[in-house]
């Protein structure tokens, strides 16, 4: 950004009155003063006063004669410039050709009214820039290029033609911009050149030549001056670059230097520009709460300017890809895309396109991918950006894939735009590409075109394409073993490469690179038809995913021991198809279930019904459409496995859609305890045994209650004592903490409650820090508050406080979050999980932070039959009965369903009533 091209009022900062008092205040400068003067204070109001600028611009052109003194013929002379059509030539700033009212014909060299008409012209530019209008600022650079060359005015040219660089960039030329930029640079002088150095450090930036643009804005600073809004806008864009650089501190360095410029010196939308850039770099630097935080802010001061808006979202949106983000990014993209078409933005809205496109295809929307990559070719290639370009294609060609079996020629072209990748510098991109091509003609049944991508690529040695190349070429071979290395070995890559990250949704996209191995290592386990081999490579890909750093299997002999009389059941997805593991004291067994898209199926339409019937949109249906829903999905998940799982408590580990099922709602579940786990190593952690059987030590000590530990790690779930160890027993007396949110006609009560069930218990208000504040170290948390799920983005998944939402990106500053969290909200159980492993949303978050147990719901559920429900609940819970069991008794006591144990639900909960037990007085099963 520049800031001749990037400083606009906002609706509340400088410009005060409305468009009539503007233009009457315009125009008695422009009668009582001079027109060039009044010009030029125009081009300095555009960047603080952007609509009080349009005015005294179209004022000093309305002042001016219709002729230029001294031309000869009154029907080829130049207007006041508000004649209509624009007379562009063809040249990059309009300083060509001219048969229009501008051309350079009779003019009078020197003309002051000439000169006054160039810089009108030039006002009305930038402050056109400054609300969005691109198309409207080139035109008007280029009249006032035309104007001034007529009339011999260079200087006042090369000033056009500065202004010109950052409109011609934003358009999507960036290359003609720095053309621009060589013709003006030898009209300018002094601080003159610093300010084309800042835009030209714009249009450097765009290309990706961050250095470059850092070393321009360092010139610039040295040669500004006193000119405070050309210095701020070097600092922003200087820190922009570092941004890109991966220089963080010199970056906020640069943009805190920003804002204050812009602060002392009266700017309110820099400082709300350089404050709009902190999102991008908080992302960029991985501080995911602090980026959603300032841009909560960005977008409030912004709002009014949609373009400026548009970009503050691309970039944070490009962080969050970069973070493996690509939900929040998709929502970010879809409002910005549309804003940037408007203001005819076309480098942004290129790089958006292609944004969107590579979001879309991660997210599932294979069509829109092929829509929004096709659109970013086109404007990619029109701007001659032709490095970007093949990304485009590439991400088309994999849509095209995921729409329909594959073409003969399909390999043909993917291999074509691998070598474009590869020329063009995207080696990664390439040889994935090659990956791809390879498997595609092993489908088609062409096994010597894939061996000959094939062996190059596992010549590479490390490396998740270079370890499934050598997967698939060892199981070509009939070397199973050595297939079954090769996954393990890569895997053990994706794991060492994202077990730094703490933030689960950042864990669970960084992992997908490795997807693909995981799921050929879950094929081979399957061609085996042993129920071991599948649930061990099932759990290896969950640990990836969960953060334990390495894909390990907990020990069958160790689930055994910590299941006790609980039954476990582990699905999982290949090519379509569900399959279950199911694990009991003395047997395990392996399940083909068929289709996995008529169990996805029934379980949408079981949601479905239950909204409608607690919402009261629709007649009650259990019995009826919801129960013949629960008995359809009885009868494709539970019933091949009823002889193993009879009546005992049941652990569920689900994959993708079953995330959403109200599992206690299928008619064998019914008065069952029934916990809902990301995996079996996971709900293991959460009673204190690791099983793995490895020997490997955590990241801390057991009992260390200040660090975050992965699902699968030993003492996970917040750090507390496991069974046994000192702290347990009778004489710990729980906190327990309830928040009644607004909005709720019973929220209050059930707090109320609450606290009567568990005495002590901390009423805390509604907002959220004293809400976070209270959720440090609780033993047992109540929320009753209106919820919503962003299925697209879960971290913008949300708990309604009276000052604004608890969103889930929020819940990441916590460092010891409660044992048991009860979130009695709607849809708070819902969860996206893009891995399995790794269910994103409220309750996701909560057990990924250390969390032991949530219980949460999956619908829609009202305020009276919540409160019946929770009194049930709670009186449970206190009593001593751990959670699963709590839940299950009051769900058949109240007749409410909905609400889902997740996590770890076989362990009691200290709550301060007396009589009530913790840790090692229960048995867990």
């Amino acid at each position: 950004m520049g800031p001749d091209e990037t400083l606009a009022a906002t609706g509340s900062t400088g410009s005060t009155g409305s468009a009539a008092d503007h233009e009457a205040l315009a125009a008695e400068r422009v009668t009582d003063g001079d027109a060039l003067a009044a010009a030029e204070r125009a081009v300095d109001l555009s960047g603080s006063d952007p609509a009080g600028a349009l005015a005294l611009a179209h004022a000093v052109l309305a002042s001016l004669p219709d002729l230029c003194p001294g031309t000869a013929a009154p029907d080829e002379a130049g207007g006041s410039g508000e004649a209509g059509g624009s007379g562009e030539a063809d040249g990059s700033d309009g300083s060509s050709g001219s048969s229009g009212p501008d051309g350079p014909g009779r003019r009078v060299k020197g003309c002051p009214h000439c000169e006054a008409e160039a810089v009108a012209h030039r006002a009305l530019a930038v402050a056109a820039r400054e609300l969005g209008d691109l198309p409207f600022a080139e035109e008007r650079l280029r009249r006032a290029v035309r104007v001034a060359l007529a009339a011999g005015l260079a200087h006042r040219a090369a000033q056009a033609r500065l202004s010109l660089v950052h409109v011609r960039t934003e358009l999507g030329h960036p290359e003609q911009a720095l053309a621009v930029a060589a013709d003006a640079e030898p009209g300018l002088t002094g601080a003159e050149l610093g300010k084309l150095g800042v835009h030209r450090a714009v249009a450097l930036a765009r290309l990706g030549r961050y250095r470059e643009a850092v070393a321009h804005c360092d010139r610039a600073v040295t040669v500004l001056g006193g000119d405070v809004r050309f210095l701020a806008g070097a600092m922003l864009n200087r820190g922009l670059a570092r941004v890109f650089l991966g220089e963080f501190a010199a970056a906020e360095a640069d943009l805190s230097r920003c804002a204050e410029l812009a602060r002392d010196a009266g700017l309110e939308h820099l400082l709300a520009l350089a404050e709009g850039n902190l999102p991008f770099l908080a992302a960029r630097r991985g501080d995911l709460p602090a980026a959603f935080t300032a841009y909560r802010r960005a977008e409030a001061v912004l709002l009014g300017y949609p373009e400026r808006l548009a970009t503050v979202r691309c970039d944070l949106a490009e962080a969050l890809v970069a973070a493996h983000l690509p939900g929040e990014a998709r929502v970010l993209l879809e409002a910005a895309v549309p804003e940037l078409a408007a203001a005819g933005a076309g480098v942004a809205l290129a790089e958006a396109r292609l944004l969107l496109a590579r979001v879309e295809l991660r997210t599932g929307d294979p069509r829109g991918a092929a829509e929004s990559a096709g659109a970013a070719a086109r404007e990619l290639a029109a701007q001659g950006r032709t490095v970007l370009v093949p990304l485009a294609t590439e991400i088309a060609l994999r849509a095209r894939l995921a729409l329909g079996p594959p073409s003969p020629d399909l390999p043909g072209e993917m291999l074509g735009c691998a070598d474009d990748l590869g020329a063009a510098g995207h080696d990664d991109a390439s040889a994935a590409l090659r990956l791809t091509a390879a498997e595609v003609s092993l489908k088609l049944g062409d096994r010597p075109a894939a061996e000959e991508q094939l062996a190059p690529l596992a010549r590479a040695g490390r490396g998740v394409v270079a370890r499934q190349a050598t997967a698939l070429r060892r199981a070509l071979a009939g070397d199973r073993r050595g297939a079954f290395a090769a996954v393990l070995a890569g895997l053990a890559e994706v794991g060492a490469d994202t077990r730094a990250l703490e933030d689960p949704m950042l864990r669970a996209h960084a992992v997908r690179a490795g997807e693909p191995l995981a799921a050929f290592g879950l094929e081979l386990a399957l061609r085996t038809g042993h129920a071991r081999a599948v649930l061990a490579w099932a759990e290896r890909w969950r640990a990836v995913t969960g953060g334990s750093g390495r894909p390990l299997a907990p020990g069958l002999s160790a689930l055994r021991a910590g299941l006790g009389r609980t039954s476990l059941v582990e699905f999982v997805r290949h090519r379509g198809e569900l399959v279950a593991v199911a694990v009991t004291r003395d047997r395990l067994a392996l399940r083909r279930l068929g289709p996995f898209a008529a169990v996805a199926e029934a379980t949408v339409r079981l949601r479905y019904g239950l909204r409608r019937t607690h919402l009261r949109d629709g007649r009650a249906a259990l019995p009826g459409t919801e129960g013949a829903d629960a008995a359809e999905l009885e009868r494709l998940l539970l019933r091949p496995l009823r002889d193993l799982l009879g009546d005992r408590p049941l652990v569920v580990v689900p994959t993708g859609t079953l995330h959403t099922l109200p599992w206690p709602l299928l008619p064998s579940n019914a008065g069952r305890p029934v916990t809902v786990a990301a995996s079996a190593a996971a709900w293991l952690a959460g009673r204190g045994e690791p099983g793995t059987g490895d020997g490997r030590e955590g990241r801390g000590e057991p009992g260390t209650r200040n660090r975050r530990r992965g699902p699968g790690e030993p003492g996970a779930g917040n750090g507390r004592e496991a069974p046994g160890e000192p702290g347990g027993g009778h004489g710990r007396r729980g906190r327990v903490v309830a928040v009644a949110g607004p909005g709720l006609r019973c929220a209050g009560a059930e707090a109320a409650m609450v606290g009567d069930r568990h005495p002590g218990t901390e009423r805390v208000a509604a907002r959220r820090a004293d809400v976070l504040a209270a959720l440090e170290g609780a033993d047992v948390a109540h929320l009753a508050a209106h919820g919503m799920f962003s299925p697209r983005g879960p971290l913008l998944s949300s708990i309604d406080l009276d000052d604004g939402p608890l969103m889930a990106y929020d819940l990441l500053r916590l460092r010891t979050p409660p044992a048991l969290v009860v979130l009695s909200a709607c849809d708070a159980g819902m969860a996206h999980a893009p891995a399995d492993g790794a269910p994103l949303g409220l309750a996701g978050t909560f057990l990924s932070l250390g969390s032991r147990c949530v219980v949460a719901s999956l619908v829609p559920v009202r305020d009276t039959e919540t409160l019946t429900l929770m009194t049930a609940f709670h009186t449970a819970l206190a009593a001593g009965d751990p959670p699963a069991r709590a839940l299950a008794v009051a769900s058949a006591t109240s007749g409410v369903a909905g609400f889902v144990c997740f996590g770890y639900g076989d362990q009691p909960v200290a709550t301060g009533r007396a009589g009530s037990v913790t840790q090692s007085d229960h048995d867990p099963t």
